[in-house]
């Protein structure tokens, strides 16, 4: 039903001059990039550790969350954060990532249910003690909507981790009302065990799962390997190396998945609202739209809609279709940017259908995630600790 519901809007949107965000159409297309020096990014809030995400609850609140790869989950609070924290669960994560050394293991991936307000419902990926991977529901004390409950945690998913990164472990909710996970394809190089292109196997892919049904979770019903006995029920995606971060346009529906690649090339994909699911984007045959295993180049084979080179950055870090109201030029254009280099680029389609990629700008930030606030708003997240803004130049 839910799905019904949103595909009915999603139609409405498109034939109706009016548009449901704002009492305006919303923008899909431009005819040239933006201007860099119009923008500017600003410290929001500093003095976080390790920190990889910033996300909302959708509440209402104006709360703005920032996950702490060590195990803690903040509130953003004047330029810091306020104490105790929302959520503390350092004491059964993975110890490498409290480590002075980089690990790519820890928390990594909050979402907040899309009845948040009512059901007071909260979801973390996580890497436990022994590395592996798990999914877990919260709920917030019932007295104090600024801390979770720490005994409320009920496991919904757990997958072993062959090597310690590829995790992937971004959560979000679809406009479907339904938990998508990403998980990368278990580590090592190249990878090994052949989990991109098994898709028996929970690795390497975006799971789809109905968080309201079901003990511990229910498969949706038009989930696209349901009734296929060689196919896990839980895969929405697959053919993923490192999923690392991915976001709903929440103007259109469409999903951007930046998969983090190998050697030489980095990507993003993009999935149409309308589609069924079931998309095969590539690895291990294909790094980004380039051969990398030797296997012949498959015709059902999804290939990325933008991508780069090691010569411009490291890493890439998924980000948002910018929807927020302060930057209106900026209205249907998604950003994404790189670890290593602190790069952002801009990506935009034409009326043609046509997708352009600009940089947009470069910053001596280590970008470990994006985030949006509750209107739309766009933010950048620096590894060392600092939460920046996008805004108008001053």
């Amino acid at each position: 039903m839910r799905k019904l519901v949103w595909i009915i809007l999603i139609l409405l949107t498109v034939s109706m001059p009016a548009a449901a965000q704002d009492g305006q159409t919303p923008i899909l297309f431009h005819d040239a990039p933006p201007d860099p020096a119009a923008y500017q990014l600003v410290t929001v809030a500093e003095g976080f550790h390790r920190p990889i995400l910033l996300t909302n609850a959708g509440d209402g609140s104006g709360r703005l969350f920032v996950v702490q790869q060590s195990g803690r989950v903040r509130i953003v609070a004047g330029n810091g954060y306020q104490d105790p924290p929302f959520l503390d669960v350092s004491g059964i994560i993975s110890p490498a990532a409290a480590s002075i050394m980089y690990s790519e293991r820890g928390l990594l991936g909050l979402a907040f249910h899309p009845d948040f307000a009512e059901n007071g419902q909260v979801f973390i990926d996580y890497t436990d003690l022994s590395g592996n991977t798990v999914v877990a529901r919260y709920t917030v004390m019932a007295d104090n909507p600024d801390q979770v409950d720490p005994a409320s945690a009920t496991v919904l998913l757990q997958v072993r981790q062959p090597y310690a990164n590829h995790n992937g472990g971004h959560l979000a909710f679809g406009p479907d009302g339904y938990l998508y996970i990403a998980l990368g394809d278990g580590g090592s190089a190249g990878d090994p065990n052949g989990n991109g292109q098994n898709p028996q196997a929970l690795l390497g892919k975006i799971l789809r799962l109905d968080v309201d049904a079901g003990d511990p979770y229910g498969i949706p019903a038009d989930n696209p390997y349901l009734n296929n006995p060689d196919l896990a029920p839980e895969v929405w995606a697959w053919g993923l190396r490192n999923p690392w971060r991915y976001s709903f346009d929440r103007a259109t529906g469409d999903l951007y998945i930046a998969d983090v690649g190998q050697n030489l090339w980095e990507e993003v994909n993009f999935q149409p609202a309308d589609s069924p699911g079931g998309e095969n984007y590539g690895w291990n045959i294909m790094e980004a739209t380039h051969p990398y295993s030797g296997a012949p180049i498959a015709d059902s084979l999804v290939l990325p809609f933008t991508e780069y080179a090691h010569d411009q950055g490291c890493s890439i870090t998924g980000g948002y279709v910018y929807r927020g109201t302060a930057l209106p030029d900026l209205q249907g254009i998604y950003f994404f940017g790189d670890w290593c280099t602190g790069r952002i680029w801009s990506s935009y389609r034409d009326e043609a259908g046509d997708w352009h990629t600009n940089e947009f700008m470069q910053m001596p930030r280590l970008i470990s995630s994006f985030g949006e606030d509750e209107n739309g708003e766009l933010y950048v997240v620096d590894y060392n600790g600092v939460v920046l803004r996008l805004e108008a130049a001053q």
